[in-house]
């Protein structure tokens, strides 16, 4: 009899559950209907970090780990590798950026790299052992003039193609796992375990660290074109903060309770339109800021983490993933 009560008890639990499961909108998602990105594989085993154009949108450059440098002269459609003499160093380049033809790339251990002339040609930038930390993501201003900032949150910028370089922050924040820039020079960034997220605005001499707002450790951060932030959070959930101001975040959101995959990045293709990528071939969208939630089920078997999303334009843009997988977005109305 007592055997047989547990077996009932056993079989209400699951059935409270699965009524709990089902009566959720967002248990699991609809797929878009029409797959806007297109899944190019290049002859590599690197995990792709960033990608960025000259004023050409023809004409842009993809960096990642094992010294890869590629270039596309067709906006992204074919890739082929670009080789410097760096010597026996295995280098991972973390970010590149251009305005016009001039371009910087950042990497670790210790390396910058500059051209003037779209990447024809390209010199290494000497840098102090005096740096603290390892670059971490480069900005390109205007001609001459850039932003480069460190794994622990040092700022400097030179205003004569990295002869000099000025300190911006004058403590720094502790290594970071992610970290964000937006237009207006503000940054953010989560710390390595994810316990905190720090933020710094022009002017201030220091970072402002803040607790998280979950019991969730943070994965990522970035801003919206408002200057709003969001985070993601481990187990799959995102945060905004529509004003940028801590005491603003509202409740966490679960785009889709039944995935157990944790999401990586996110970006904004439109002021609304918001992309998030994640393990194992995850891409979501929300075409309302969050509202609703569509899943890209045409890529989920692309067999790759993706890591990054780019959106140089609306128009154009790319989701970066490891084994030379990588998308590109190929227009038209995402949901």
């Amino acid at each position: 009899m007592r055997a047989l009560l547990v077996h009932l008890r056993k079989l209400v639990a699951i059935a409270v559950v699965a009524s709990m499961c089902f009566s959720c909108s967002n248990a699991f998602l609809p797929s878009l209907e029409n797959n806007p990105w297109e899944i190019v594989h290049l002859d590599t085993e690197a995990t792709f970090s960033d990608v960025a154009f000259t004023d050409d949108s023809s004409h842009g450059w993809l960096v990642g780990n094992r010294n890869t440098l590629m270039e596309t002269k067709d906006g992204g459609e074919t890739w082929e590798p670009r080789s410097l003499d760096l010597g026996d160093q295995n280098y991972t380049f973390t970010s590149v950026s251009f305005v016009g033809n001039e371009g910087w790339v950042a990497g670790q251990p210790r390396i910058l790299l500059h051209t003037k002339d779209g990447g024809e040609t390209w010199e290494r930038v000497p840098l102090s052992d005096k740096l603290p930390g390892k670059p971490f993501l480069i900005t390109a201003l205007k001609p001459q003039e850039a932003e480069l900032a460190t794994d622990v949150g040092a700022v400097y910028r030179s205003k004569d193609g990295g002869k000099n370089w000025k300190a911006l922050v004058l403590g720094a924040v502790g290594v970071v796992r992610n970290m964000s820039r937006d237009d207006s020079g503000s940054y953010a960034a989560v710390s390595s375990r994810g316990n905190f997220y720090s933020v710094w605005t022009p002017g201030e001499l220091e970072w402002q660290p803040y607790n998280r707002q979950s019991s969730r450790r943070l994965q990522n951060i970035g801003f919206d074109e408002g200057g709003g932030l969001w985070v993601l959070e481990r187990g799959g959930q995102i945060q905004f903060s529509p004003t940028g101001k801590d005491e603003d975040w509202q409740d966490p959101i679960t785009p889709e309770f039944a995935s157990s995959w944790g999401f990586l990045d996110a970006s904004y293709r439109t002021p609304e339109e918001l992309w998030i990528s994640g393990g194992s071939g995850t891409l979501y969208v929300s075409p309302d800021s969050g509202e609703t939630w569509y899943k890209d089920a045409d890529v989920s078997d692309v067999p790759s983490n993706l890591y990054r999303i780019v959106f140089n334009t609306p128009e154009q843009g790319f989701v970066l993933g490891q084994n030379g997988y990588l998308l590109r977005y190929t227009g038209g109305t995402a949901a």
